[in-house]
């Protein structure tokens, strides 16, 4: 038998009831925050990562798709192709590659869909797994730098993890300043990294020489006390990085949204600025984060694009979801009526008042017609309907329906004319 390949997985019913309630509700509050959707292709050039993401992060040097595209005739070359491991840089690529930074406005935009990467599978860890990005992006004149957008992206999250009922998120916040102030920090911790880096994992001995800012996250458990007594970034940020990082807390105090300073929180990627931010939740264990992002004010120039500042984040949806579970969340109600055929001949009637009851907005299923009146009552439990609608010759006739709550076990007569109201009351 041929089964899903490791690290990927089916999502069935009832399962995905609950993922599409989970979007639905994200587009919608995504939608009073001004942001508008934009579909990026699955697989890139490769460099878009290497250059974007950073050569030294563990996505680029350990957890990409990479194969060779073949050249096919004279005119066209090989190329190194990447299935995306996330979308931030396929949506600056985009921005560039179209001119966006001519309107002169901040774009809002946001995606859904599959990433890839070639990690461990684990729980709430995928090699295809699903995210939900958002992206504040545009020129300096539109405002792209302004503290406000961090601040005003936050509220939204907040808000976005409290529609979906989430309960008991932590928001950690920290900022790793502009490039200046990176170079300075990352030759302190050199410095205190080279009497002690030899009784680290081999990780971090490697990103002790290449870029000493991943060490930080680092998550094996006998290095942690060495990175404790590291140098933190907060003392090496120049006087902007700090008034913008101080500006976007007074925001967040503002409009009540609590955090706490995480100052060993940099994030994996290299494009990060300023601020950086994780929310997480206690029902996904010791890996505990649901979304996180940041400050990306220098990407659009290392892809060769305009000075173009932004911020984004983004959601692991297969996390989400687990974390919804963990505390109990179910799928919506599976369908409100069930319609019960009863006897030969009654299936166009069935299909026809189905018909009516969806054009009004009702979610039905059919029965058949050889169920007797016992098992159609057990057909539509099983279906986890509302109500069981009984379509027999004397109710086609007399045009009045026999309706039975299921839950209640209420049975009620309904004319045609009302049944639509009554399902909806």
């Amino acid at each position: 038998m041929i089964k899903a390949v490791r690290g990927t997985r089916d999502l069935l019913p009832p399962d995905t009831d609950l993922w599409n309630r989970v979007e639905a509700q994200v587009r919608d509050v995504f939608a009073r925050y001004n942001y508008h959707e934009i579909r990026t292709p699955i697989f890139e050039d490769t460099q878009l990562f290497s250059r974007g993401v950073g050569e030294e992060t563990d996505i680029v040097t350990k957890e990409m798709f990479t194969w060779e595209d073949k050249a096919r005739g004279q005119s066209e070359k090989a190329q190194s192709l990447t299935l995306r491991p996330e979308n931030t840089a396929g949506v600056v690529r985009a921005y560039i590659e179209h001119g966006l930074d001519k309107k002169g406005t901040l774009q809002k935009l946001y995606c859904i869909g599959p990433m890839f990467r070639r990690e461990r599978p684990q729980k709430g860890r995928y090699r295809q797994f699903y995210q939900i990005d958002a992206e504040i992006i545009g020129p300096p004149s539109a405002g792209s730098e302004s503290p406000l957008r961090d601040a005003e992206l936050l509220e939204m999250l907040a808000t976005l993890l409290d529609e979906v009922e989430l309960h008991d998120w932590q928001l950690q916040l920290n900022s790793v300043g502009c490039a200046e102030d990176r170079a300075r920090y990352n030759q302190a911790l050199r410095e205190a990294l080279q009497p002690v880096v030899h009784l680290m994992c081999a990780d971090c001995q490697r990103r002790a020489e290449t870029n000493p800012l991943r060490v930080l996250d680092c998550k094996v458990p006998e290095d942690q006390p060495i990175i404790e007594k590291l140098p933190k970034i907060g003392q090496y940020l120049d006087e902007p990085c700090r008034a913008h990082f101080a500006a976007v807390q007074s925001m967040l105090n503002a409009v009540g949204i609590a955090y706490t300073i995480n100052e060993r929180m940099v994030r994996g990627l290299d494009y990060y600025t300023r601020t950086t931010f994780e929310f997480t939740h206690g029902g996904l264990g010791a890996q505990s984060a649901v979304l996180g992002g940041g400050r990306y004010d220098g990407l659009s120039e290392s892809l060769d694009g305009p000075k173009a500042p932004g911020i984004g984040f983004a959601i692991g949806e297969d996390r989400l979801i687990l974390a919804l579970q963990s505390q109990g969340e179910k799928p919506a109600e599976k369908v409100q009526a069930y319609i019960a055929p009863l006897g030969a001949g009654m299936n166009r009637h069935a299909l026809k008042l189905a018909r009516e009851l969806r054009r009004a907005g009702i979610s039905a299923d059919i029965g058949d017609e050889t169920f007797r009146l016992k098992k159609s009552f057990e057909s539509a439990e099983k279906a986890g309907a509302r109500f069981i609608v009984i379509v027999g010759e004397n109710e086609v006739a007399a045009e009045q329906f026999a309706v039975k709550n299921l839950a209640s076990g209420e049975q009620v007569q309904v004319p045609r004319a009302d049944l639509a109201a009554h399902l909806q009351r």
